[in-house]
Order: structure tokens, then C-alpha cells, then sequence
């Protein structure tokens, strides 16, 4: 499995990979500080939106030719674009706003990249230093309000701290467990004289980020995995951030192992290898799902036991001894006691354990999974992910995501929104490769898509990128589809639009007799939602002319017949943007599905349908 060239290992200075930079002393205000930093560090791309604190920034950055700056449509798409340029690159995502409401505007893009542990730079201007605190006009505590969702975060009032800053703020970004950084700098110091000095000197005397693992948890670790009967490498996010996906397959084909990833670690190991279960967790594939809890071992790779993938959390994977292997010594033991902890990187941790593991064998101790292997691929070939075809006419909206998949392939990269269609798109697009699934997992935020999509699009403009979105999240942020019509940024767009909130309609199907309170998005108050609007009636909004007003090709598709050709119609088109408004079948639903709060044993195959496994351990 190849990796992207041009992205840097986790754990790396960003800085490192940019041209070594000759030391340079100079006499510049602020602002050019901060823009000869950011060209020091390597930043190619900011997205954002001038306004008064941070307008001195925005001065030097037009005569930049180091830095391109997409000027977005709103902050929240800003920090989305950041995201999804950072997750698809692996490099770190910067965007930038001003004080007050433009920072506040940053907070949940901040949030969303904390939950996911994704390496974002945000950078606000602040109100004068002498102001600060005195309730100044669009002024507002970002540091105060952040502090919880951020890695870091820098207050700067002092203009000559700000190389060192940026070059501090970068490398915590990237390094250890990714994540989020702030930097706040009053709008006195943007505007000041100062000097500029590079390369800096950094003194972080707190943050050691630990990524070699210790020897000897690395032996128990592969004692362990060669003496259970029902072991099952568990995959987060954390192999992709690391870059450790060749390694994943090395051990896992070296033990034969199967092999489950959650819905951040999804093309960490290839969709289609027969050792891989699927995507474990509340829609999650049966085998995977049925695999954790009927383990003896949970080895358990850059994951953190979530909620959504544990279920209720006394009964989850009941058998179990567990390895579990972090980036982060907070995560290992916080949900479920490791019997075997190991802190370090998971490309160094999965190199280290191929080597172990090998001894084991050249010892003579060698794992036998048959049994439990035959009644893995029973499961396999009996609860297979699938769904109920629309009705006559109409399209399911599985089918469309389906097709998409099989049409644009696995070079692609697809970033989802939250909801229905994020959990189809995870179910029946086939990944087998990192960083080509951008989603929001732990935040689920709706409106991720659009913006994350044109982030990545920005970053690796070479790659096919869609966005699969619903239509309530595509009324979040499809604004920022002029920000691409503008800079030449032409993704694609699928709308999968059921005419409501569509996750919120199943569980209210499930769980609240039907009684559909304000899921309804193509209806005014009091009408029932159980109709859509007829075909090629009123739409409220019209996703075609709304997508067109914003220089887009905007397309429809209503009939199963004209699925592929509609597709292929979008595939054909690299000069713009294109949205594809799907009309599908609004009473789908997600399955399997272990409803919330429930134990994973409780997992339904289908509407009433909980699989029978007829063994000792069911």
C-alpha cells in the first residue's frame, strides 16, 4: 500500500519540511512577522475572512507568494477547510478570522478538529492589548472559550514573540496526538515595529510527546497475540495520523489476525483483504461488531474506546484481555482497563510488534485461528451488509452512494456530512487506501462536508473529491460552494436529499411512534412529512438553482435508470464545481444498528431482526 509522497509523518516538525531557511534578522511590523512565520513553517494555504483585529495581517499577506489565502464565505467553513485540507494531506491546516464573533464563528471547526485529533493552526486577531478586558467592540475571550478544545493555545501582546509562537504552534499541532492550536494576537502587536528573527528557538520544557514504546510491553504484547484463540486487531484513526497503515497489513497478514476499523481509521486497512471485518460500532457490519464481543483479545491500535463503537460499556467484549497502544497516555485505561498498556507512535509500535511477533514464531509460538475463523466468515457470509430496494421508481439512497463508489473509485477522496448518508457512505463506499475518508466522528458536526471537501481539494488539487452530504447538513455551509466556484476549486457534491433530517426521522420511527417533530425540511409547519413534494413540483430550496446562482453545474437525478449516467456526467466535469441533487426513497433506514445506550449483543441486523449466532458464547 503506498503512502502520499508529500505528507510528513505525525510526529514530525512541519517546519523540517519546508526549504531550510537562512538566519535572517530584520526590522518589520507584526503583521509581516506573522506571515514571513508562516512562510517559514511551511504554510501553503490559509483559509479565512479579514475584519478589523486582524486586517494588519491581511496587508503582507497579498504580497505573499509563499501563501495562498482563500477568502471563505463564513468562519465555521474556514476551520472545516482546514480540517479537511489537513486530513487529506497530512500537513498542518491553518485558517484565520477576526476578533469576536469572527473567532467565536471558529469555535466549532476548533471542537471538531480536537475530537478528531486533526493538526489545525487557527489564528484570530484580537482587540488592542490596552482594551483587552473591557468588553472593546467585537471583542471576546477566545482563549477562555477554546481552552477546553484545544491542544494549546497563545495570547500575543508582544510582537516579538511571534515567530516563536507560530513555530511552537505548529510543531504542537502536528507532533504526538494531533490536534488544534490557537493563536490570539492583539491587533497593537500586528501593527507594531518589531524583529524578526528566524530560524527560532523553541523551549516547550512540558511537552515531550512519547513515541517509542517500551521493549517490554512490546514482548507481553506478542505473547499475548500469538497465544489467544479469539484475537481482533482494533483500528482507530490514530494508524492513519501516524502513517502506520503498510506496517497494519504486515502484521496483520503476518498473523492472520481479522481485522475491524472504526469510522476514523477507514481505509487504514483495505475494504476488500479477507481479513478485514468492516467498520465495528453503532452501524457497524455484524462480524465486526459480534468479533469484539465474542474476543479473547482486544489488540487494540490507536483507538479510544468510544462510545458509539463500545456500546454499553460494562458489557462490552466481555471475554476480553486487552493491548491497547496510544499516542496518548490519557486514553489508554480511560474507558476500559488495558491488561497490556503501550504509549508510543503506531508506526513505531506496529514496527516494533512485527519484529516480536516474528520472534514468537521463530520460537515455536504460533497463534491457531482456525476455529475462530470459520466462525468469523459464517457471520460473514450470513449477515452481510445490504438493504431493501426502494420503492418502484424511486431511488434508495444506499444505491446512490453505492454506485458512486463503484463509478469514482477508491482513488477518490470522500468527505461525508453526519447523519444517514455519512453512515451509507461508510458502509457501501469501498476504502482501501489512508486519508480518502474525511468525516466528523467524534463531534458530528452537519455541515462538515462541503467545506472539508474544499479544503481537500485545496490541498491535493490532483485527487477526485466528493462530498456525500444530506440535505439538511448541505443547508449548513453550502455557501462556501462560491468560495470554490471563485478559486477554481471543483468538487463534487452529491445531495442526498430524503426531504428531512434523516437520522433524527429513524430514531423518531423507532423510538417516538413515528411522531415526527420538526424533521421535515421540504414543508412548512403542519404538514405531516410523510409525503415529499411531488417530482419536478416546488422545491423549497431548489438545490439546482441554488447550486447554479453559486457557479455551479447543478444536476438532478429522480430514477434509478439515470443514476450512472448522471454520475458519469459529473465525473466529466473538472472546469467547476458540480452538485447533484438525488431525489431518494425518504423512509430508509441504517442497518445494523445497536441503538444507543444498549449492550453491542443487542445489535440488530435488520428492523427486529437481532442475528442468532448459536454458539457457547451467544
Amino acid at each position: 500500500m503506498t503512502e502520499h509522497a508529500a505528507s510528513p509523518r505525525r510526529g514530525d516538525n512541519p517546519a523540517a519540511h519546508a526549504p531550510a531557511p537562512q538566519h535572517v534578522v530584520e526590522t518589520m511590523t507584526g503583521a509581516q512577522s506573522l506571515i514571513r512565520s508562516l512562510e517559514a513553517v511551511g504554510a501553503d494555504t490559509v483559509f479565512g475572512i479579514p475584519g478589523g483585529a486582524i486586517l494588519p495581517a491581511y496587508d503582507p499577506l497579498m504580497d505573499s507568494v509563499k501563501v495562498r489565502h482563500i477568502l471563505v464565505r463564513h468562519e465555521q467553513g474556514a476551520g472545516h477547510a482546514a480540517t479537511g485540507y489537513a486530513q487529506a494531506t497530512g500537513r498542518v491546516g491553518v485558517c484565520m478570522a477576526t476578533s469576536g464573533p469572527g473567532a467565536t464563528n471558529l469555535v466549532t471547526p476548533i471542537a471538531d478538529a480536537y475530537m478528531d485529533s486533526v493538526p489545525v493552526v487557527a489564528i484570530t486577531g484580537q482587540v488592542a492589548s490596552k482594551a483587552i478586558g473591557t468588553d472593546a467592540f467585537q471583542e471576546a475571550d477566545i482563549c477562555g472559550i477554546t481552552m477546553p478544545i484545544t491542544k494549546h493555545n497563545y495570547l500575543v501582546t508582544d510582537p516579538a514573540e511571534i515567530p516563536r509562537v507560530i513555530a511552537e504552534a505548529f510543531h504542537i499541532a502536528a507532533t504526538g496526538r494531533p490536534g488544534p492550536v490557537l493563536v490570539d494576537i492583539a491587533k497593537d502587536a500586528l501593527q507594531a515595529t518589531t524583529t524578526f528573527r528566524w530560524p527560532v528557538e523553541t523551549s516547550l520544557p512540558g511537552y515531550r510527546p512519547v513515541t517509542k514504546p517500551h521493549a517490554k510491553q512490546i514482548r507481553e504484547a506478542a505473547k499475548m497475540l500469538v497465544g489467544a484463540k479469539r484475537p481482533v486487531l482494533y483500528v482507530g484513526g490514530g494508524v492513519i495520523k501516524a502513517q502506520a497503515t503498510a506496517e497494519l497489513r504486515i502484521l496483520a497478514e503476518l498473523t492472520g489476525a481479522p481485522v475491524v476499523t472504526t469510522l476514523m481509521a477507514l481505509g487504514a486497512f483495505p475494504d476488500s483483504h479477507p481479513q478485514h471485518l468492516g467498520m465495528p460500532g453503532m452501524h457497524g457490519t455484524v462480524p465486526a461488531v459480534t468479533a469484539l464481543q465474542k474476543a479473547d483479545l482486544l489488540f487494540t491500535l490507536g483507538a479510544r474506546f468510544d462510545d458509539r463503537v463500545t456500546g454499553k460499556l460494562d458489557s462490552f467484549a466481555p471475554y476480553a484481555k486487552v493491548v491497547h497502544a496510544d499516542i496518548d497516555p490519557a486514553e489508554i485505561g480511560k474507558n476500559r482497563p488495558a491488561d497490556v498498556p503501550i504509549v508510543g507512535d503506531a508506526r513505531e509500535v506496529l514496527a516494533d510488534l512485527i519484529v516480536a511477533v516474528q520472534a514468537e514464531f521463530d520460537a515455536g509460538h504460533k497463534g491457531d485461528y482456525t476455529e475462530w475463523w470459520q466462525k468469523l466468515d459464517e457471520w460473514k457470509k450470513t449477515y452481510p451488509l445490504g438493504y431493501e430496494p426502494a420503492p418502484a421508481g424511486e431511488l434508495s439512497p444506499q444505491q446512490v452512494i453505492e454506485r458512486i463508489g463503484r463509478i469514482v473509485g477508491p482513488d477518490a477522496i470522500y468527505a461525508a456530512g453526519v447523519g444517514q448518508h455519512q453512515m451509507w457512505s461508510s458502509q457501501f463506499i469501498r476504502f482501501e487506501k489512508p486519508a480518502t475518508w474525511l468525516n466528523s466522528g467524534g463531534a458530528g458536526t452537519m455541515g462538515y462536508a462541503v467545506p472539508a471537501a474544499m479544503g481537500a481539494k485545496a490541498g491535493r488539487p490532483e485527487a477526485v473529491v466528493w462530498a456525500i452530504d444530506g440535505d439538511g447538513c448541505f443547508q449548513m455551509t453550502n455557501q462556501e460552494l462560491v468560495t470554490c466556484a471563485l478559486n477554481g476549486i471543483p468538487i463534487k457534491v452529491a445531495v442526498i436529499n430524503n426531504g428531512s433530517l434523516g437520522m433524527v426521522r429513524q430514531w423518531q420511527t423507532l423510538f417516538y411512534n413515528q411522531r415526527y417533530s420538526n424533521t421535515v425540511l421540504h414543508a412548512g409547519p403542519g404538514h405531516d412529512g410523510v409525503e415529499p413534494p411531488e417530482q419536478g413540483g416546488t422545491r423549497i430550496p431548489d438545490f439546482v438553482k441554488l447550486s447554479e446562482a453559486m457557479g455551479c453545474v447543478g444536476l438532478r437525478c429522480e430514477r434509478p435508470e439515470d443514476l450512472d449516467a448522471v454520475i458519469e456526467q459529473a465525473m466529466a466535469i473538472d472546469d467547476r464545481p458540480v452538485v447533484i441533487d438525488f431525489i431518494v426513497h425518504q423512509d430508509a433506514m441504517v442497518w445494523p444498528m445497536v441503538a444507543a445506550g444498549t449492550s453491542n449483543d443487542e445489535i440488530q441486523f435488520a428492523k427486529g431482526v437481532r442475528p442468532d449466532f448459536g454458539d457457547d458464547l451467544d
